[in-house]
């Protein structure tokens, strides 16, 4: 399993310079920028709030959070990754505290969160049953996690982006009924969202199942 974690690094310190490319990344256009901080809004407390954006990537979801005023900590396994979220952020005006490190156990010491976030990362890794107990360890009471996720539509037809990506348990993404099934002993309440008829948050019309489930922990 530790080779297919370094390869997971390295494809994504690959992808970094050219990951703000994908319309819902980079969160470029005007509408697609408006359609997640929307969403976000509906989610997260509308008081400020500590979250941690695990699997930040290049910042963009973590930039919206700041300039809606929470505060916010990104952790990604990709040096390249952090720096550009970093810079992101920074280039707004906005505070914001960026690490690296394994999204799935955060280097963030006895640090308590309002919300945890996590979008399209559960798929990716080795034991994601481990990460959200530990991402539901972090929270503090009341707290709550935000995972957007999928089960992509090219599963099973495109190469893998990972040699012995097969190893991985939900390689291909995750069905919402499989993560309801995985978080529900962990969680109070949870409800799922469906997000595949929002084309605005895609840059596009998809037909595969992806949504977002929002939980609050015990």
């Amino acid at each position: 399993m530790r080779q297919v974690e370094t390869a997971i690094r390295d494809y994504w310190n690959e992808a970094a310079g050219a990951f703000d490319e994908e319309p819902d990344h980079g969160l470029r256009a005007e509408p697609t920028r408006a359609a997640w901080r929307q969403r976000l809004s509906e989610w997260l407390p509308a008081e400020p709030s500590d979250v941690l954006d695990v699997g930040c990537g290049t910042g963009s979801l973590s930039l919206l959070l700041a300039e809606a005023g929470h505060g916010v900590t990104g952790v990604d396994l990709s040096p390249p990754m952090v720096e550009l979220a970093r810079a992101k952020v920074a280039a707004a005006g906005l505070p914001g505290r960026f690490l690296v490190g394994d999204a799935a156990a955060p280097p963030t010491g006895d640090a308590r969160f309002d919300v945890v976030l996590a979008r399209h990362l559960v798929w990716t890794l080795p034991d994601p049953l481990a990460a959200l107990r530990d991402w539901s360890g972090r929270l503090r009471a009341g707290g709550m996690l935000v995972l957007v996720e999928g089960r992509w539509a090219m599963a099973g037809s495109a190469a893998p982006y990972v040699v012995d990506v097969e190893q991985l348990p939900w390689n291909g993404g995750v069905a919402a009924g499989d993560l309801v099934a995985a978080l529900r002993p962990l969680v109070r309440d949870l409800r799922v969202e469906d997000l595949s008829d929002d084309a605005d948050l895609w840059g596009r019309p998809v037909s595969d199942e992806r949504y977002a489930l929002v939980a609050t922990v015990r």
